[in-house]
């Protein structure tokens, strides 16, 4: 239960800090749904409907007054509108429909020839309520879809009556072929009374009797043609509609926002539940490395404006920076001029500028510091001060005269200079790059020159290389009372620390803690050292 509450918090978490990705995801689409709807052309939709009436059907032959067309099978009424049978008058009626617009009556035939082809009519289908048992009584609503009302009225209409007429064929269909029938048998007798020599009075009289009977049932044949009636009819004919069935732009992007929101959100849990970077304290909980502070985040205009000190200062990096030092002579105590050295996993992640504001932060209380850059690959101590003060002042540490840079001081450490970037602080830059900085370090007496060095100050500040690019932080290491390794947030993965602790630990360091190094006080609020507590009487700007 317990780790399922921490899940379901990290995952909280996550969603809180892409809110705004998530908000900005969803308005995007729904903005972009909304004037593509915009910009589609209408669609009006009109109805007509029929009624079917299976039961009740006459011999079209031997019938009463009327002759009906035989029951509709199931689907047949669907099939025959994707026939040549109605389709063809449908686009023959249409296209010399008034009232239509030639761009729209061209464009409706082109589609109707288009789905004939395919069998996948779109712009006239068919919903049908049969009652299959009543014998297949029922509706049929046919919708006829345009760009103006006019033509889709007049569309469904006229779908409504081709329908019929085709119905209407099927009752005459038979009643056709019995008169056809007829006048088979009226020509058969027509050519044997023509034969004049072969045929008796009393035979020539039988004929012209059986004629006259054919003639007689021809002619009830014709009457009953033309009193022929299908299955469907009219139930009502299609009213203009006044407003278009679509585009509907508020709605679509009503939806498109909506599952725009499901998606990115989905998206952001994804990367939330996959997400393995450090984060929080609980991050490093499991790695049994306690969280001596969270840092924020300065400005990048602040920093390039007046460098990381200075910037520190102005963001309230104060508090933030007061926990930790609180923390560290916690873990020191007891040592006099201890030795701090400052890593990380990787480069990139603060921690030059962090031992500098940490620096700052003792000098602040009275506390004499030395920082030591000793990444001698990429040293960074002298640009992180040189915009808080650009002058500094170098004076001697021990001897006279000497080393100006750790890489120079550790081969002579009994004459060094030391820059002081501030009050109370004294800064080793690190000196020209080299490579080859791990037989600097393997050469040099650290333990004396520390050792030396270290009587003149409170506290010595290490910035090291960081532990998984160079093993130069393992040697160095040896000598500190202990290590401070820097995390950044939301950047370091949590298997990068692991697997640092591992190196420190077979290397024989001291970790006191961990650092989470540039959080974003708006996403992570768990750890917000709270600025809005001023002192009594302080009014807010």
């Amino acid at each position: 239960m317990t780790e399922r509450e921490i899940n379901l918090s990290t995952l909280w978490r996550g969603l809180q800090r892409r809110l705004f990705w998530i908000l900005g995801t969803a308005l995007v689409l729904a903005l972009a749904t909304y004037f593509w709807s915009r910009a589609q052309a209408p669609v009006y939709v009109a109805s007509a409907t029929l009624i079917s009436a299976n039961s009740g059907s006459s011999d079209p032959v031997l019938g009463g007054a009327t002759v009906k067309a035989p029951p509709l099978p199931e689907g047949a009424v669907q099939q025959a509108l994707q026939s040549t049978q109605v389709i063809v008058p449908l686009i023959t009626a249409f296209s010399t429909q008034e009232g239509v617009s030639a761009e729209e009556k061209a464009r409706i035939t082109k589609n109707l020839n288009l789905e004939l082809s395919e069998q996948r009519l779109k712009t006239v289908t068919l919903v049908s309520r049969i009652d299959q048992f009543s014998g297949g009584n029922g509706i049929y609503t046919l919708n006829a879809r345009a760009q103006t009302p006019e033509a889709a009225t007049s569309l469904a209409n006229l779908a409504s009556q081709a329908l019929r007429d085709w119905d209407g064929d099927r009752a005459k269909e038979s009643i056709r072929r019995a008169a056809a029938g007829f006048r088979a048998q009226l020509g058969q007798l027509d050519e044997q009374l023509g034969e004049q020599n072969t045929l008796s009075t009393l035979e020539r009289q039988t004929l012209i009797a059986r004629r006259a009977n054919l003639q007689s049932s021809l002619a009830n044949v014709i009457i009953l043609e033309e009193s022929a009636v299908g299955v469907l009819s009219r139930l009502s004919d299609a009213v203009q509609p006044r407003a278009p069935q679509s585009p509907k732009p508020l709605r679509n992007a009503v939806l498109a926002g909506l599952l725009g929101l499901l998606l990115s959100a989905g998206i952001v849990a994804l990367i939330t539940v996959l997400d393995r970077t450090i984060r929080n304290e609980d991050d490093l909980l499991s790695l049994n490395l306690p969280t001596l502070a969270v840092v924020p985040r300065l400005r990048q205009r602040d920093i390039l404006l007046t460098g990381i000190v200075r910037a520190a200062r102005q963001a309230g990096l104060y508090e933030a920076i007061g926990f930790l030092r609180v923390n560290v002579l916690t873990a020191l105590q007891g040592k006099q001029h201890p030795i701090l050295m400052i890593t990380s996993t990787a480069p990139g992640e603060g921690k030059s500028s962090l031992t500098a504001t940490l620096a700052d932060g003792f000098a602040s209380s009275g506390q004499r510091v030395l920082i030591i850059d000793a990444d001698l690959r990429r040293g960074t101590q002298q640009a992180v001060w040189e915009k808080f003060n650009e002058a500094g002042q170098w004076h001697q540490l021990v001897g006279t005269g000497g080393a100006r840079s750790t890489r120079e001081a550790f081969q002579n450490p009994e004459n060094v200079q030391v820059l002081q970037v501030e009050d109370n602080v004294d800064m080793l830059p690190a000196g020209p790059s080299m490579h080859d900085s791990l037989s600097l370090l393997n050469q040099a007496d650290l333990g004396k020159a520390l050792g030396h060095w270290r009587q003149s100050y409170d506290l010595i500040l290490i910035d090291s290389a960081p532990l998984l690019a160079l093993a130069d932080s393992l040697v160095l290491g040896e000598h500190a009372d202990a290590v401070l390794m820097i995390c950044e947030y939301g950047r370091t993965p949590a298997q990068s620390v692991r697997a640092a602790l591992r190196r420190a630990e077979r290397g024989g360091l001291k970790i006191m803690g961990c650092v989470i190094n540039k959080s974003d006080a708006r996403e992570d609020k768990s750890y917000g050292y709270s600025y809005s507590y001023k002192a009594r009487g302080e009014v807010k700007a």
